[in-house]
């Protein structure tokens, strides 16, 4: 029999499967051989737009922006050479700000700090964790649809103005990278009000891999371009989270490239749905809790037949999630019951959102399983969710009456299209 690693929490759990089960798993793509080195030379001569010293000469100050501990973005390859280049250029030490992007997301501080950017930059740089909620620390860039769009004032009044991050295939904004640094990444609350409104995230135009037409990538660059973002610099990475490209320089254009490698590495065809799909939801650090993780449950409602099964594979080391988002989920019930509650934007409640996708998730199959070693039982019945306590009988029993099984151990990694689809991100 066939032996599948599915990833959860820091380690993987093997799995013997039976002949037959589709593996569902990103084209394997030549890793870069000297990460370092393409990194600087990114740098010094990006895709798009002028080198980052070109950039920096004269500036007095610049602010980078990072993603939170939420995602398994490079700090330690990507930092150390961007702030070397941006000291070489002239800009002063004390004027250089790194600004985590925690979007909604709690701040990260102690000992996360020195796993998100390694123990020298943590202690040595100044690091600024986003606020959402504080009006004081944003100021309006934009107005959509009557919603102020507010951004940090540290990035505004910054003279240079630089995104990392990681892209990879997302739900609602097509792929992650790029302008998402700024929206949502250092946009306030009450922006979200419009971003993760019900209307917007029941949009048939977001999807994974798709930018062209979709209404979120959409206001992602155009909050970008009235924030302003002088250069970026992202990276796609494989499963072993090693370096397959690198990407820099002028939003979007450096950021279609990014997207197109990613597409080339992460979007499988299927043909027809499956009866059984095992999922997982990515791993560390994604899958610390379930609110993050269910991405990976996204990722297989498009290629489950209607009432088929889910089984998901997930740590949830730090629980369910948010308060909120918990409170959402287990007092609404249905995708019915939340949308008599929160269509009307004022009810908008922060990770509605979050409710809003898992309930879309979990109309669609007939049975979800989850094996979760971080959740309680109690904790995932609330959540409408099977228990599984032995994975590997679970699989098998699961296996021996389901006809057409696929698995996917990249879960929210990888983007299955249903009848075919196209690589292409634009299309």
């Amino acid at each position: 029999m066939p032996s599948v690693a599915i990833p959860c929490g820091r380690h993987e759990i093997t799995l013997e499967l039976p002949g037959g089960v589709h593996l569902l798993s990103g084209r394997e793509l030549p890793v870069l051989a000297d990460p370092a080195a393409e990194v600087a030379g990114a740098l010094a001569s990006p895709q798009s737009g002028p080198p980052l010293t070109e950039l920096a000469r004269g500036k007095k100050s610049a602010c980078v922006v990072i993603s939170d501990i939420t995602r398994p973005v490079p700090n330690r390859l990507l930092l150390p050479p961007l702030l070397e280049t941006l000291l070489a250029a002239g800009v002063p030490r004390e004027g250089i700000t790194l600004l985590i992007a925690t979007g909604m997301h709690r701040p990260n501080l102690g000992t996360e700090l020195e796993e998100l950017l390694g123990p020298e930059i943590a202690a040595a740089w100044p690091v600024v964790n986003h606020d959402c909620r504080d009006d004081a620390s944003l100021e309006v860039v934009d107005t959509i649809e009557g919603q102020p769009i507010a951004v940090n004032r540290r990035y505004l009044a910054a003279e240079l103005k630089i995104v990392t991050g990681l892209i990879e295939p997302h739900p609602f904004a097509g792929y992650s990278g790029g302008g998402k640094s700024i929206l949502p990444g250092i946009s306030a609350l009450k922006t979200m009000h419009f971003m993760h409104s019900y209307r917007m995230i029941a949009h048939p135009g977001l999807r994974a891999g798709v930018l062209a037409d979709n209404p979120f990538q959409e206001q992602v660059g155009r909050v970008a371009r009235a924030a302003g973002l002088d250069f970026m610099l992202n990276v796609v990475i494989d499963r072993s989270r090693r370096l397959l490209g690198v990407f820099a320089g002028s939003f979007p254009q450096a950021h279609h490239l990014g997207c197109a490698l990613a597409a080339s590495h992460t979007v499988v065809s299927v043909d027809e749905p499956f009866d059984l799909v095992i999922t997982s939801g990515g791993g560390h650090p994604l899958d610390e809790t379930l609110y993050q993780a269910s991405k990976g449950l996204l990722a297989a409602r498009g290629i489950v037949w209607p009432g088929g099964t889910v089984l998901w594979v997930t740590n949830c080391a730090q629980g369910l999630g948010g308060e909120e988002f918990c409170r959402m989920v287990r007092a609404c019930g249905t995708l019915q019951g939340f949308k008599e509650r929160h269509a009307d934007p004022a009810n908008f409640v922060i990770d509605q959102w979050g409710a809003q996708a898992y309930f879309q998730c979990m109309e669609h199959p007939g049975r979800v399983l989850v094996y979760a070693p971080g959740l309680t039982a109690e904790e995932a019945r609330s959540f409408g969710l099977e228990w599984v306590e032995d994975l590997p009988a679970t699989v098998g029993e699961l296996c021996a009456s389901h006809r057409r099984v696929a698995v996917m151990p990249e879960g929210p990694y990888l983007n299955p299209l249903l009848g075919g689809g196209t690589t292409d991100p634009g299309a």
